[in-house]
């Protein structure tokens, strides 16, 4: 297991009602399962719309289960954003 630092931004930090937390998790699929059991309700809907950088580097639309984290690493929670 490695131990992350996860990094709420815009909604998704409104929504945890804090900008980061530590978690021990060995994939992305953990951590959000750890992150959705902490923070029942609207941080759970919120991270249905979310994208992820895992240490600066977008998941995309690889399977949460196969992105492994490193210990010290940081997972990056992005809503969706508006712009203009």
């Amino acid at each position: 297991m490695a131990k992350v630092t996860v990094r709420y931004w815009a909604g998704a930090k409104a929504a945890a009602g804090i900008g980061e937390e530590s978690y021990d998790a060995a994939t992305l699929a953990d951590v959000l399962a750890a992150v959705r059991e902490r923070h029942p309700g609207e941080l759970t809907r919120v991270l249905l719309r979310c994208s992820f950088l895992i240490d600066g580097d977008p998941v995309g639309t690889r399977g949460h289960e196969t992105v492994r984290l490193a210990d010290g690493g940081t997972v990056e929670v992005l809503p969706p954003f508006a712009g203009g």
